[in-house]
């Protein structure tokens, strides 16, 4: 990804529809983190300053262009192609401002740069501007890292049973409830996970990411949820003064509209990268950290694979090496595919396929007749 870096997978294995039946081994493969790790050339793991700034600085200067172009021209336009062009805008910049976050979330994993300083630095001023608390969620998702495919102590979007699914989703299990389900989940399921834990671990107690008591957090992370939430409150008073100055249109069109295509691109990165039909879930009896950092899937987006910095297509390398800068991911991607054989996972299916497949066939999960410890998504309720 990047100068040097972005290599690309053969198009015939991305433009490939992946056979959603095949499930992905669950037996404890016979290579370790560390012979993967042999096999990615070491540069690949190398941070530097320069490189990741320069990715920064594209993107924050293709933020300005389309903000300026957007503030000064759009308007001017007669109906409806003014309209039309704030589409266009919204689309544009969510993508944009989509990069910057997968940047921030970068920075949260210490990939940035060397400096941790210099990584919290920026991932709190970038997440802060994008209304994320950036220490709340660092930790609760470098949790999710290292309890990936676990279904007691995984973070984020951990299945249900049978056992554990609501009176009502029966009823959604239909074309309609699909289609209100994806809606629901686009527009406010990250704001709810981040206020309610909504799609979260169960924890005993109010599990917020706002909330630096709750049980999420230990007594050493406490202080920096505060900071988080004080990043958060700092814009949000930012964006009333620019609602008293410039209108709520002004802003919601401006920036409250990229901001709704930004948390829905990330929800739904993170839906397919870790919903699959293929794909396994552990229980305590069987889980354990390399069999559950490979039960993740690559997806294929298209030319936003280059505007999200590759976090789609190198999603299973990343699991196993968070701090591995994304402009070096793909060219470790294409090394330890041959080294993980049938655990290495991509699916070139279409995005929007995908998500409404995945509503459809994973909508909870058990195991096997007969088996224990390793569950596989269901759909007949």
């Amino acid at each position: 990804m990047g100068a040097g870096g972005r290599m690309s997978v053969p198009p015939t294995q991305r433009k490939s529809e992946f056979d959603s039946s095949k499930r992905v081994p669950y037996s404890k493969p016979q290579f370790t983190l560390s012979q993967i790790k042999k096999a990615i050339p070491p540069h690949c793991f190398k941070r530097s300053v320069i490189h990741s700034f320069s990715y920064l600085v594209h993107d924050l200067i293709l933020a300005s262009i389309f903000y300026y172009v957007a503030t000064n021209y759009i308007d001017q336009l007669p109906q409806p192609l003014s309209f039309v062009a704030w589409m266009i805008y919204w689309a544009l910049q969510g993508c944009v401002l989509t990069g910057v976050w997968v940047i921030a979330h970068e920075c949260g994993h210490h990939a940035f740069s060397d400096y941790q300083w210099l990584d919290d630095t920026v991932g709190l001023i970038l997440h802060s501007s994008l209304l994320v608390p950036y220490f709340s969620w660092k930790y609760s998702h470098r949790r999710h890292h290292s309890n990936t495919g676990s279904l007691e102590r995984d973070e984020v979007f951990v299945p249900k049973k049978k056992t554990g699914l609501r009176w009502w989703a029966k009823y959604f299990n239909n074309p309609p409830g699909r289609f209100i389900g994806i809606t629901v989940q686009l527009t406010l399921g990250w704001p709810l996970y981040l206020a309610f834990n909504v799609a979260g671990r169960p924890y005993d107690g109010f599990a917020c990411h706002y909330y630096p008591y709750g049980p999420i957090y230990n007594d050493r992370e406490r202080l920096q949820v505060y900071v988080s939430d004080a990043g958060v409150l700092a814009v949000s008073y930012v964006l009333y003064r620019l609602v008293l100055a410039k209108g709520l249109a002004w802003v919601v069109c401006v920036y409250g509209v990229p901001l709704l295509i930004v948390n829905a691109f990330l929800v739904t990165i993170t839906y397919l990268q870790h919903t699959h039909p293929s794909l396994p879930h552990y229980d305590s009896s069987e889980w354990d950290w390399l069999r559950g950092a490979l039960a993740t899937v690559d997806r294929d987006y298209g030319i936003l694979n280059k505007v999200f910095h590759n976090i789609t297509d190198t999603h299973v390398a990343h699991h196993l090496f968070s701090t591995m800068p994304h402009y070096n991911a793909m060219e470790a991607t294409k090394v330890i595919k041959p080294l993980l054989g049938e655990y290495y996972q991509f699916d070139g299916t279409p995005v929007y396929k995908a998500i409404w497949r995945e509503a459809k066939e994973c909508i909870y999960v058990e195991p096997d007749e007969g088996e224990q410890g390793v569950f596989w998504f269901r759909n007949k309720i």
